[in-house]
């Protein structure tokens, strides 16, 4: 049975996967800090449902799952350098799947040493933990925020990603960059995925689905943003997850046939690559409100501003070559995502 270090376990997208991962041959170690930058009763919620109680989680202490006998967790800070590095030491994984992360475009502007904290040095304890153990395979999650002030759509990996207008986006770009120097020089395998606006039940608090959903159901008046002229690839949870499944086991290679010169950016000599997760279909932000107001059966209170500072226009993915590579295609429909996101809002709420 191969083991598996997965980080951000009780945030939303490591939660599902953890669930995804659990009917599989492996042993899966999960960890998270359960910082308190959204509900820390949201993240002990997802841990119960994965058989962790709130009750037995200490500090750096691994807690057996009472539901999953091939999962445990334990309560932990990447950016704990030396226990982080020690850890992986003495567990030898086989795969990393990172998505841990200080998360959020807007609240990157209030606190941004949080970021580098978070996706700088603990990103570096992850590498460095994997170089020293020899892990298989490192999955790190990166973002479609690296993109910023790129407008040429469908957004692809073959794409310079020079000016991110966050200083969040700027961690994730630095984390792809750190990847690729771990892959050239050791020889890593290192896959970056670029998250495209994931959403579906068990969803961050602090994202517009929960936002719109929360405000409509309490006849609350919701905030646009940019008038409404707004473009985002939303993805549902469960593509993203059952895309990661399938790379797991096809890490990056050396490619002995690249060529210095060459202008593709999405090609390295490295075993590194950098994939684009997305639905491949953006949707008009009021489109997206609409379908909401559908599920609830109630017409939303809405007050439209102007753009925030850190967010962009419009997001579309090009996927096409990580359908290519795992030969799947996230394609969830929209109505539904938002009918089971909905579904569980009310259940839980």
């Amino acid at each position: 049975m191969k083991k598996i270090l997965l980080t951000g376990a009780a945030g939303f997208i490591g939660f599902h996967l953890v669930k995804k991962l659990i009917d599989f041959n492996f042993e899966i170690i999960g960890l998270d800090n359960i910082n308190n930058y959204y509900s820390i009763k949201l993240k002990y919620d997802r841990l119960k449902q994965l058989g962790i109680n709130k009750t037995d989680v200490k500090k750096k202490l691994l807690v057996n799952s009472e539901l999953f006998n091939n999962f445990s967790f334990v309560k932990a800070d990447i950016a704990d350098n030396k226990f982080i590095i020690n850890f992986m030491k003495d567990h030898q994984f086989n795969y990393v799947i990172n998505l841990a992360a200080q998360a959020g475009v807007r609240y990157s502007l209030e606190n941004p040493f949080a970021y580098v904290k978070s996706n700088v040095s603990g990103f570096l304890s992850i590498l460095e933990g994997s170089r020293i153990t020899n892990v298989e395979h490192l999955i790190y999650a990166s973002t479609s925020s690296v993109y910023g002030l790129n407008n040429e759509f469908p957004l692809s990996e073959k794409q310079p990603v020079e000016h991110p207008i966050s200083i969040y986006a700027a961690t994730k770009k630095s984390n792809e960059l750190m990847a690729h120097s771990y892959s050239h020089l050791y020889h890593l395998p290192t896959t970056g995925l670029r998250f495209f606006t994931v959403y579906g039940p068990w969803g961050r608090p602090d994202m517009a689905p929960f936002l719109f959903t929360n405000a409509i159901s309490l006849n609350n008046t919701i905030k646009v943003f940019n008038y409404g002229e707004m473009f985002r690839d939303f993805t549902y949870v469960d593509d993203i997850v059952q895309s990661i499944n399938k790379l797991i086991n096809i890490p990056p290679k050396l490619n002995p046939n690249w060529k210095q010169n060459t202008s593709d950016i999405s090609v390295s000599s490295a075993p590194y690559q950098v994939f684009n997760i997305g639905n491949s279909t953006p949707i008009k932000l009021m489109d997206f409100i609409k379908s909401i107001e559908k599920e609830l059966g109630i017409e939303a209170k809405k007050d439209f501003l102007p753009i925030q500072p850190g967010d962009v226009l419009s997001t579309h993915s090009d996927s096409s070559l990580l359908e290519d590579y795992i030969k799947f295609k996230p394609q969830t429909d929209l109505s539904y995502g938002v009918k089971e996101f909905v579904s569980w809002f009310k259940n839980y709420y």
